[in-house]
C-alpha cells in the first residue's frame, strides 16, 4: 500500500510504501528516520539526483539538512525506476523508494 507519492524536480512521480517505511525505521535499520519522514519527501522532491553506474534503474537522491539526528548532515534516498503494465498492456512508471538514511558528509 502506498503511504505517499511526491514528484521529483524532473517530473517523475515517486512513492513510498508502508512496507518500505516500516523496513526503513526498524530498530536494526534506520530508526532515526522515524522523525524525518517530511525530510525524506523533501529530499525526493528537490534533492540532487545521481544514477548508479552499475544499475541504471537505481538513483540516489541527496539533500542537506541542518536538523538531522546526531551529527548527520545529509538525508539520502535510494529510488528504483521501473515500469509496470497499465491499461492495454502499456508500460506505466513504477518508481519507488527502496531505503533512506542519514549520513554525515564533509
Amino acid at each position: 500500500m502506498k503511504r505517499w507519492t511526491v514528484r521529483d524536480r524532473y517530473g517523475n512521480d515517486i512513492y513510498l510504501t508502508q512496507e518500505r517505511w516500516e523496513h526503513i525505521v526498524q530498530p536494526l535499520n534506520h530508526p532515526e528516520m522515524l522523525a524525518y519522514e517530511r525530510h525524506l519527501q523533501e529530499t525526493v522532491q528537490s534533492g540532487q539526483r545521481s544514477q548508479d553506474p552499475l544499475n541504471p534503474q537505481k538513483y540516489r537522491y541527496v539533500k542537506v539538512f541542518t536538523d538531522l539526528a546526531e551529527e548527520n548532515t545529509h538525508l539520502i534516498a535510494i529510488v528504483l525506476f521501473r515500469f509496470s503494465e497499465g491499461e492495454g498492456g502499456k508500460p506505466v512508471p513504477n518508481n519507488y523508494i527502496v531505503t533512506a538514511y542519514q549520513k554525515e558528509i564533509g
